[in-house]
């Protein structure tokens, strides 16, 4: 077994173990020695896992979200209102995606979930690197939005209902 099958076998016993995983369990699990396990949890952060070491063993923080997907539909004008509208909730704006009648689905990620980051990407749509998505279907488009509980998502979507944004759908629309 490779060193990243290790790391990735080790991520998941992490996560799926409802108690800390101890070094020495995992050590033996794996044929390595504590140091080998030491190596391979700092590598294991370094690839942006949350690790927490305990007295106890190794343990994941995992950040709880949810995430839902809306359907909107506004203006190039309107474009940062709508970002801001729900990062300011506590959202994360996922990506965009777009159903187009002869190209199929696309989508493109975003990831913004604060002013600055809004802010960023309407300078590279200003700067020309690129027009929204939204443009190829007449402004209809999706974002899938990531926040800490259903009640911030149910907030997020009355404010997109509040200013206009938000498509009504029925089940065979989404």
């Amino acid at each position: 077994m490779t060193g990243t099958d290790r790391r990735k076998q080790i991520v998941q016993q992490i996560k799926d173990s409802q108690v800390p995983v101890s070094g020495t369990k995992l050590a033996s699990a794996y044929g390595v020695s504590r140091q080998v396990i030491v190596q391979d949890i700092a590598l294991i952060r370094a690839a942006g896992y949350d690790i927490i070491s305990t007295n106890r063993g190794y343990i994941l923080n995992t950040v709880k979200s949810v995430s839902r997907t809306f359907k909107v539909h506004h203006t190039d004008e309107q474009l940062e209102e709508e970002l801001n509208a729900i990062v300011d909730l506590g959202g994360c704006v996922e990506n965009v995606m777009i159903h187009h009648r002869v190209y199929g689905t696309m989508e493109a990620e975003l990831g913004v979930n604060s002013r600055r980051k809004t802010a960023e990407f309407m300078e590279d749509i200003r700067r020309g690197k690129s027009s929204p998505l939204k443009n190829i279907t007449s402004n209809y488009h999706y974002h899938r939005v990531s926040a800490d509980s259903e009640e911030t998502l149910d907030m997020i979507e009355e404010e997109l209902k509040k200013r206009g944004f938000l498509v009504a759908t029925t089940p065979e629309t989404v």
